[in-house]
């Protein structure tokens, strides 16, 4: 119960955001009217902390990026990302061990180059795992889930980044303790902030 009010708390905010209307003041005419938020698509390679083996997994995110905070405070944003850890199971996995998160929160991005910028993140989340024990009846548990990371991106070309980065998770309180699956991602993203709604 606990980790689908946190669920539900995440896409309202999400929700939230999406509408929040483009701040208006005086801009140049390339700038009026523009879409503060990036989208992006990610393969990863975790550690699930399950016997030390590593899967990999697929991972979409969005991220939202204000343009009108104080000096200051440039370079904070939301991120909200799904991934789902269901491939490349070892031998000494159950064969229906799955591990999928779907996480939120703040976002820091370095904006002091153009082409390259560092970014650090601490997102909570929801976690669902998909596993075998002793007890046959009980394969599937929900847990809240605290991911901290820490990257790198860099424009490709126009609106297209790469990045690669760092996370490590928190699942609380699963089996008695709390499991650290830790790994990396690299995808692609398209940024929408240049992009004009209007003339």
């Amino acid at each position: 119960m606990k980790g689908s009010m946190i669920f539900s708390t995440i896409l309202a905010a999400a929700f939230f955001v999406a509408v929040i209307p483009a701040h208006s003041q005086t801009l140049p005419a390339a700038y009026q009217g523009t879409l503060p938020f990036s989208v992006g698509v990610a393969a990863s390679n975790f550690d699930v902390d399950w016997g030390h083996n590593r899967m990999y997994g697929l991972e979409v995110w969005a991220q939202w990026h204000p343009g009108t905070l104080p000096r200051l405070l440039d370079g904070f944003g939301l991120d909200l990302e799904g991934r789902d850890v269901n491939y490349g199971r070892g031998p000494t996995l159950p064969s229906n061990f799955r591990m999928d998160t779907v996480a939120g929160g703040p976002m820091y991005t370095w904006r002091h180059y153009r082409n390259i910028q560092p970014y650090f993140k601490f997102l909570f989340g929801f976690g669902s795992i998909d596993f075998m024990g002793q007890n046959p009846y009980y394969r599937h548990d929900t847990r809240n889930v605290y991911e901290p990371g820490f990257g790198l991106q860099y424009r490709m070309v126009g609106h297209l980044w790469v990045r690669g980065e760092y996370d490590y998770q928190a699942w609380t309180d699963l089996f008695g303790k709390t499991l650290d699956p830790q790994g990396f991602t690299a995808g692609v993203s398209y940024d929408f902030k240049s992009m004009r709604l209007f003339k």
